[in-house]
C-alpha cells in the first residue's frame, strides 16, 4: 500500500510517500480502506519531535483521524463487517498510521460514519470534535445556562467545541480574528472577541468554563472565571506556574488529552446527521501532498481542517 513515511523528525520534507507493506487485523480488529485521511496540530509536532513524538518508533507513518470502508474483520469482531462505512480516531496517543492506504485498529474504536456527509468531511470530525466533546461533556460536564469561553474558536477543534456548547446550552464566547466572527455566530457563538484587538478579560467575565485552544492561557485568561471556576488547557496542558496562579485566583484548572472513543463517535455522527452540527473543510490534498497541507497548517489562522485523500 501507499503511504506517507517520517524516517527522522524535521520538517515538512521528510515526509515521503512510499509503498509499505499493508496491515493485517489481529483478533477484535478491523483493516479500514482509508479514503480520506485529517490532518491536526499534533501531526506536525509531533513531525518536529515534538507532540506525540516521544511515543513513536521509526519509520512512522503519521496520522490519526480516518474515514473509509472496513475490508477485513479479524476474529472475534461482531460489531462491524465488510462494507460499513467508519470513522475513528484510532490508537491516539500511539501511532495509528492514518496517512495510509489502510489502517488496521480495534473495532470498538471506530463508529459508522455520518451518513449525511463524505468521507473528506468525515475524516475532519476525529480527533477535533472528540477533543471538543470530551472536553466540555466528560471534563467540564457544562451544562445548560453557564457561560463558556473557548479560544481559538475558528480551528479544528474550536469550530466543533462552540457548536456543542451550544448544543449543551451554554452561553458562548468565542475568541478569533474578526473576519470569523460571522461565521462563528452561525455556529452558535452568541459573543464574539477579536483577540487582535482586544484583550479578552475586558471582553469577558463570570465565565463558567474556558476550554483554552491556543496553548498559552495565561494569568490574565483565569480573571474571565468565576469563583470556582474551571480552565480546561488542551494543547500542552497546564504549567505549573498557571496551576498555582490559578488556586491562588480561586479557580480550577486541568490539563486535557483526547483518548479514542468510538461511542462518542457514534453521538457525534447522529448530530451531524441531524444538522445539528456543521463540519468544516478549508482545503483538501492528496497523499503525496502531505507536506504541503503540513506547511499550510503550520502557517495557521486555518478554518476549520484540512484533510489528505487517498
Amino acid at each position: 500500500m501507499r503511504a506517507v513515511t517520517i524516517k527522522e523528525f524535521g520538517g515538512p520534507e521528510v515526509l515521503t510517500v512510499e509503498d509499505v507493506a499493508r496491515p493485517e487485523p489481529l483478533p477484535t480488529e478491523v483493516l479500514v480502506r482509508v479514503h480520506a485521511a485529517g490532518v491536526n496540530p499534533v501531526d506536525w509536532k509531533t513531525r518536529l519531535g515534538h507532540g506525540m513524538a516521544g511515543l513513536q518508533t521509526f519509520p512512522l507513518i503519521p496520522g490519526w483521524d480516518v474515514s473509509g470502508v472496513v475490508e477485513e474483520v479479524g476474529f472475534g469482531v461482531t460489531t462491524l463487517r465488510p462494507g460499513d462505512e467508519v470513522y475513528g480516531m484510532p490508537w491516539f496517543p500511539r501511532a495509528a498510521g492514518g496517512y495510509a492506504e489502510y489502517v488496521t485498529a480495534p473495532a470498538r474504536q471506530w463508529a459508522r460514519k455520518p451518513a449525511t456527509v463524505g468521507h473528506v468531511h468525515a475524516a475532519a470530525v476525529p480527533l477535533a470534535a472528540l477533543t471538543a466533546w470530551q472536553a466540555l461533556v466528560d471534563t467540564a460536564q457544562v451544562r445548560a445556562g453557564q457561560r463558556v469561553l473557548i479560544t481559538a474558536a475558528a480551528g479544528g477543534v474550536g469550530h466543533f467545541a462552540v457548536q456543542f456548547a451550544r448544543h449543551l446550552g451554554a452561553h458562548v464566547i468565542a475568541t478569533a480574528g474578526a473576519p470569523r466572527h460571522p461565521w462563528l455566530k452561525e455556529l452558535g457563538a452568541e459573543q464574539t472577541i477579536d483577540y487582535t484587538a482586544t484583550r479578552v478579560e475586558d471582553a469577558a467575565a463570570d465565565v463558567d468554563v474556558v476550554i483554552d485552544l491556543v496553548g498559552d492561557a495565561s494569568p490574565r485568561t483565569l480573571k474571565v472565571l468565576r469563583p470556582g471556576g474551571l480552565l480546561v488547557g488542551v494543547p500542552g496542558g497546564v504549567s505549573p506556574e498557571l496551576a498555582e496562579a490559578g488556586a491562588a485566583a480561586g479557580v480550577r484548572t486541568t490539563p486535557f488529552l483526547v483518548e479514542p472513543d468510538g461511542p462518542a463517535l457514534a453521538t457525534i455522527a447522529g448530530l451531524i446527521d441531524a444538522g445539528q452540527v456543521a463540519v468544516e473543510v478549508e482545503e483538501t490534498f492528496p497523499l503525496e501532498r502531505a507536506a504541503a497541507a503540513h506547511v499550510r497548517g503550520e502557517a495557521g489562522h486555518t478554518r476549520g481542517k484540512l484533510v489528505l485523500t487517498t
